[in-house]
């Protein structure tokens, strides 16, 4: 029986496989396709230059033993470099090279001349913070399901990750983008995603990273001119998680190339974990085809906890460090930190550290001095209800009228100027205080926020209102 190139190509990748681990062999042998076998030259054809290097720097004596074993000892190898070219309708890159060990891996003739013929050894993954050859998660193991807890304030976004978690590309939650404010648990529950992935699936490929440094990994791509490695290295994943995405905001060419890994990853079925310190109809300077894209999936906002989910997260919190702290106590602590999370937690570190540092029992006056100070440190958040009251107060009507249908031009104004002043002090999305001021729709309030906008700068009176306003809920 004749061998053909995919028949010898098969047979090699299975010993290769037996050989080394399975996420080597899934990242860099399973994108390679045969191409074709003339006398003893197999052509193979792999995604981009940088493939090829990798391969002859890591695997040509593997390559070479593998060869030989269906070829004989005349055995070549011949590298097809195809990289399709997404940026334009040029035709796909296609460049040929011969194997450059020639003690490993005897090599044909050059069908078409590099530039150079020791080109530079590039490793695809030194890019910052990712050093090793096995592509590292970079996820934080500690953040898990299991102590995120659920509440009313987070029920929907931590179901939906769980669904991504069991079926990551297989759920229509893709992308699933978590938004809301600073210190409700976004982080934690992107990387919670990611980590009961690889629990469950770990042979899948998954990476975390902040947009912030995923624009600084871009720009030195460009700056080594090495974009394609860059944007294929992103293609490779099965699970991307890119942790504060509004960072893209204003950086065309970070958006530019993002769309197109995004676009890659989608339509392979691959899982896209976003997080955003607001919706995607509230990002600003963030190109609309991207926007469009995020809208794709599912967008959960997180909210900020209610007593009770404030309550079960000091126990929790008290019950890891091995700590025992009376009822009222608990409940007291639920009481006067409600901004979020991160400071409800950092305030029971420093109750459980000025305890045990001083050797004091934890009474309700020392949590008291301690929320005392903490509180005093930290800005205070101004809820939509009090900025609907302080309005409904000063324009001497109840927050009823303020809320209802009545198209009566004091009662419009005093309506968009809640608005106004929910957008400009609180980290909820144009929808969520749409929702909470009448039953409104995000456009209603976009458009509340540009009318006030425009009349404090034409109208006299108007401005007087919005200054009142201003210091009153600045006191």
């Amino acid at each position: 029986m004749s061998k053909t190139a995919q028949s010898v190509w098969t047979n090699c990748l299975s010993f290769i496989a037996d050989n080394i681990s399975p996420q080597a062999f899934k990242t860099w042998f399973e994108p390679i396709q045969a191409v074709k076998l003339t006398d003893n030259a197999l052509s193979i054809q792999v995604p981009s230059k940088f493939f090829y290097e990798w391969l002859e720097e890591h695997y040509v004596k593997l390559l070479k033993v593998s060869l030989t074993k269906e070829l004989g000892e005349n055995a070549k190898l011949v590298y097809v470099i195809k990289m399709e070219n997404t940026y334009g309708n040029k035709q796909p890159f296609t460049e040929k090279i011969p194997s450059s060990n020639r003690s490993q891996v005897k090599s044909q003739e050059v069908d078409v001349p590099t530039k150079n013929k020791n080109p530079e050894l590039r490793n695809p993954f030194v890019i910052p913070g990712i050093r090793n050859v096995k592509i590292e998660s970079q996820l934080n193991p500690n953040y898990s399901f299991d102590n995120f807890l659920e509440g009313d304030s987070n029920r929907l976004a931590r179901s939906a990750g769980l669904a991504v978690a069991n079926k990551p590309g297989g759920t229509s939650f893709n992308p699933l983008l978590i938004f809301g404010g600073v210190g409700l648990g976004k982080t934690h529950l992107a990387h919670a995603i990611g980590v009961e992935i690889k629990d469950k699936y770990p042979e899948k490929t998954v990476l975390y990273i902040s947009a912030e440094k995923f624009t600084q990994q871009y720009i030195e791509s460009v700056k080594k001119n090495n974009r394609n490695d860059f944007i294929h290295f992103y293609q490779i994943m099965d699970v991307l998680v890119v942790d504060d995405i509004q960072f893209l905001s204003g950086k065309s060419g970070t958006q530019d190339v993002f769309f197109h890994i995004f676009n890659h990853l989608h339509q392979n079925g691959k899982q896209v974990i976003l997080t955003s310190d607001k919706a995607p109809v509230d990002m600003i300077d963030i190109e609309q085809r991207l926007l469009s894209r995020f809208k794709w999936g599912l967008s959960a906002e997180l909210q900020h906890p209610d007593f009770e989910t404030r309550v079960s997260i000091i126990k929790n919190k008290l019950y890891r460090d091995g700590v025992d702290m009376p009822e009222d106590i608990v409940e007291f602590l639920a009481n006067n930190i409600k901004t979020n999370i991160r400071e409800l937690e950092g305030a029971i570190i420093s109750l459980i550290a000025h305890s045990s540092f001083n050797r004091r029992e934890i009474t309700i006056d020392l949590a008291r001095k301690i929320v005392d100070n903490y509180v005093k440190h930290t800005k205070r958040e101004v809820s939509i209800d009090y900025i609907q009251k302080v309005v409904s107060d000063y324009f001497q009507m109840d927050v009823d009228t303020l809320q209802s249908k009545t198209r009566k031009r004091h009662i419009v104004q005093a309506r968009q100027l809640a608005m106004f002043f929910a957008k400009k002090f609180t980290k909820a999305s144009l929808a969520s205080i749409g929702s909470q001021i009448g039953r409104r729709d995000h456009a209603t309030v976009l458009h509340a926020c540009k009318t006030v906008d425009n009349l404090t700068s034409t109208d006299k009176q108007f401005r007087k209102y919005v200054e009142d306003l201003n210091k009153k809920l600045t006191l």
